[in-house]
């Protein structure tokens, strides 16, 4: 029985290298899973029996990708409290962002799948929701719980990881008007997006101004509450 399984993960192990390969040579709509499986030299009746599909099987690559980012692992690996919070936030602001502005078109072209899925049969954004669920949310609600426990964050709502969603669709949506070469909007004070979308982010899944201005790192808008800061230093 042991023997079996350690057999069926080092398969499944071996067609994940090789779809890497495929979807790094031809891209996603170029890969097809008979080309995954000869790159396997498997049939393409038993890559189906460890993956359903070819969303599935990129979907779990972007996952292998994700849970293999050390900086992320070692956010993880935080003990949940309002600066992790934040720095979730941060980085999910950070990571958007760059695609427009970045070098690495393989990021796009996910980001153009994500949105073509949705407008498809939406298998693939089903896929990377559930895999980005799986990594992040139960870090992102127990940093909220901490934050409110501590003072730094209210409630809001029965449903916290509906909060983490609401911030992932806003700034992905910010990240899809930059992503033409002539982007679709211009925002105002392109210098100044990033802390922008990220106060306007923590404020809307709770947090108060005095932690945001203590975590982020940046002054506050204009007309913040600074007593509340000065009383909480």
């Amino acid at each position: 029985m042991s023997t079996l399984r350690m057999t069926s993960d080092l398969r499944r192990q071996l067609i994940l290298g090789a779809a890497k390969r495929c979807f790094a040579r031809h891209g996603y709509n170029g890969t097809t899973t008979k080309s995954v499986a000869a790159a396997a030299a498997i049939s393409e009746a038993l890559l189906f029996k460890h993956f359903p599909s070819k969303a599935a099987l990129y979907a779990e690559i972007l996952s292998d990708e994700c849970e293999a980012d050390p900086a992320l692992t070692e956010l993880l690996e935080r003990e949940p409290s309002t600066a992790t919070l934040v720095e979730l936030i941060r980085g999910m602001v950070q990571h958007f962002l760059l695609i427009a502005d970045g070098p690495d078109q393989e990021e796009a072209q996910r980001l153009r799948l994500m949105v073509t899925s949705h407008l498809d049969d939406g298998e693939f954004a089903r896929l990377l929701y559930a895999k980005i669920e799986t990594l992040i949310g139960a870090v992102f609600v127990a940093s909220l719980e901490r934050a409110v426990a501590a003072g730094d964050a209210r409630a809001c709502g029965s449903e916290p990881l509906n909060l983490f969603w609401f911030a992932h669709h806003t700034v992905m949506t910010a990240a899809l008007t930059r992503l033409p070469s002539v982007h679709c909007l211009a925002y105002g004070g392109a210098n100044d997006l990033e802390r922008q979308l990220c106060e306007f982010l923590l404020r809307g899944i709770g947090l108060n101004d005095a932690a945001i201005a203590s975590h982020l790192g940046h002054e506050l808008a204009p007309g913040a509450d600074k007593t509340a800061i000065a009383e909480s230093a």
